[in-house]
């Protein structure tokens, strides 16, 4: 939807992967999108570059997240959320489901 208004497809679902989960690590954004690892990386790194975003250490993983102090921080999740709309349903609620633990064993899924 607004890949042409910031360079790369890539750039809008890494922002739009953010934006639904408020977090995330760029093997989770690469996997979930069938992405490459590099590309999700240097895109990571250039919107810490340019302050969109930050980072911190969990563990050995390092974490992504939206920069509060980004001065256009809520214009840009205006325009993510309205590029929202626009998405194929299950592709939304794919991004809304955020499991982090396993599934209990022996559970139907």
């Amino acid at each position: 939807m607004i890949e042409v208004l910031l360079g790369s497809e890539y750039a809008e679902k890494v922002l739009v992967f953010l934006s639904v989960r408020g977090k995330g690590y760029p093997s989770e954004i690469a996997a979930f999108f069938d992405a490459d690892l590099a590309t999700i990386q240097n895109q990571l790194k250039k919107f810490e570059d340019g302050g969109v975003v930050v980072s911190f250490r969990s563990g050995r993983t390092r974490v992504y997240e939206f920069n509060p102090a980004y001065p256009f921080l809520t214009e840009l999740m205006a325009l993510l959320n309205r590029a929202l709309l626009f998405y194929p349903p299950q592709e939304v609620e794919r991004l809304k489901m955020n499991r982090r633990r396993p599934r209990r064993t022996g559970k139907p899924l």
